[in-house]
């Protein structure tokens, strides 16, 4: 199969790209043949630095999201699978190959139905941003009415978790930083956006909100926004942290203070009961017609370099996707 990979940590110019051999499924495991991989700042991450610090493998596929159809199961798995449109997620997380490939093999539990009327590109979107989305919104209880800060609205993940907190009934105020975003980030049905790099950002936050700050926060990066919930902060709020620079600095006496909670997680460690009501809730919404998903730019295969460039860069809205 042909396969986008690399061999040693570091630029975009580690990674290769060629023939590799074509996994089989073993018990309880799904092929599937790719059509779409989705392109996350995670994965130039770990391809740049690793995840801690090394390689986990001789030998590393990157991207954990893709979809594509089933055409071969492993032993205890039903075989009126194969033929199926599928999405998948955690490709490369804890095992080598990833979705950056013609094929890809993974359990059967980190496979989901495509819902309809949803194509390939789309469906290789929603492993990563549309279950951190839900898990982001859903990880501390009901939204509806509740005010909710969604730090950097006009990502991947910040343009699903706008749409799906609308969905959920919550006044969203969104950040972004410049007014091509704030278009993109309103256009997803945001209430209020705002651009973070201006001096009267956390002024205007108040002014919404007469005062009393946010009911929850959804952070894209704690390291970077943290000092500011002494100030954003309703209290009696949550702030849910799904990513971050190693180091953060917090304003711990004023969480005290206001009796605030502070949430953290990491999508590829949800477990098969929040996974599938991730995946349920996506069925839900798209039925809905309340989820859309922006594909800012398609790359082949062979220049899977220039998506993570791309991606790295971090000036476009939506989402990068090979095709396959």
């Amino acid at each position: 199969m042909k396969a986008a990979f690399y061999t040693e940590l570091g630029g975009t110019d580690v990674l290769q790209f060629g023939e590799m051999a074509t996994p089989e499924p073993n018990s309880g495991e799904i092929r599937v043949h790719l059509k779409t991989s989705g392109v996350n700042p995670s994965d130039w991450k770990a391809r740049k630095i690793g995840r801690g610090g090394d390689m986990a493998f001789d030998v590393i596929i990157p991207h954990s999201d893709g979809a594509g159809l089933i055409d071969a199961v492993g032993e205890s798995v039903d075989t009126k699978l194969i033929g199926t449109k599928v999405w998948v997620l955690n490709a490369q997380y804890g095992r080598a190959f990833g979705t950056a490939a013609e094929y890809v093999v993974l359990p059967q539990n980190l496979v989901f139905p495509v819902p309809s009327g949803v194509d390939f590109a789309e469906a290789a979107c929603f492993g990563i941003p549309f279950l951190t989305s839900h898990h982001a919104l859903t990880i501390d209880g009901d939204i509806s009415g509740q005010t909710v800060l969604i730090q950097g609205g006009a990502g991947g993940v910040g343009h699903h978790l706008i749409q799906t907190a609308k969905w959920m009934g919550a006044n969203v105020i969104t950040t972004v930083s410049s007014d091509e975003k704030a278009a993109y980030a309103a256009n997803a049905g945001a209430d209020n956006v705002l651009n973070y790099r201006t001096d009267t950002y956390i002024q205007e936050l108040l002014d919404i909100t007469d005062g009393r700050g946010v009911d929850r926060i959804i952070e894209v990066d704690l390291a970077a926004n943290g000092k500011t919930y002494s100030q954003i902060l309703a209290p009696g709020g949550t702030a849910v942290v799904y990513g971050s620079a190693p180091i953060a600095e917090l304003p711990s006496m004023d969480f005290i203070r206001r009796g605030a909670t502070l949430k953290w997680f990491i999508v590829y460690e949800l477990d098969d009961n929040q996974r599938q009501a991730g995946a349920t809730a996506l069925e839900k919404i798209i039925a809905d017609g309340a989820l859309s998903t922006t594909i800012a730019k398609k790359y082949p295969l062979e220049e899977t370099s220039a998506a993570h460039n791309m991606v790295e860069k971090g000036a476009h809205m939506g989402n990068v996707v090979i095709e396959i």
